[in-house]
């Protein structure tokens, strides 16, 4: 479980970041789930879009991609997530206490 000193800063060094998925009306996927757990494995923060095709509440795809990739959701803004899993090999993020 992470703070909100580490939400904070892991939001700010997602600040900068594009959106790497984008989700549309097919919402969440095994497909997309599949990519997600490989994206977060190597980056370890992401950032996730919704686009105006999907039927799905941000907030609830949020939490069904947290849910089923075993990462934290950093934020949810408008229409963009951030998510964060710590590395299994090669951790590179180093977060505040």
């Amino acid at each position: 479980m992470i703070n909100s000193r580490q939400r904070a800063y892991l939001g700010s060094l997602a600040s900068t970041m594009e959106p790497i998925f984008r989700i549309g009306k097919a919402s969440l996927t095994p497909e997309i789930v599949e990519a997600l757990n490989t994206a977060l494995e190597k980056r370890e923060l992401i950032k996730v879009a919704v686009l105006k095709n999907c039927a799905d509440e941000p907030k609830e795809i949020a939490d069904m991609i947290a849910g089923r990739t075993h990462s934290e959701v950093v934020k949810v803004i408008g229409k963009k997530m951030i998510f964060y899993r710590k590395a299994k090999k090669n951790a590179k993020i180093k977060l505040p206490e």
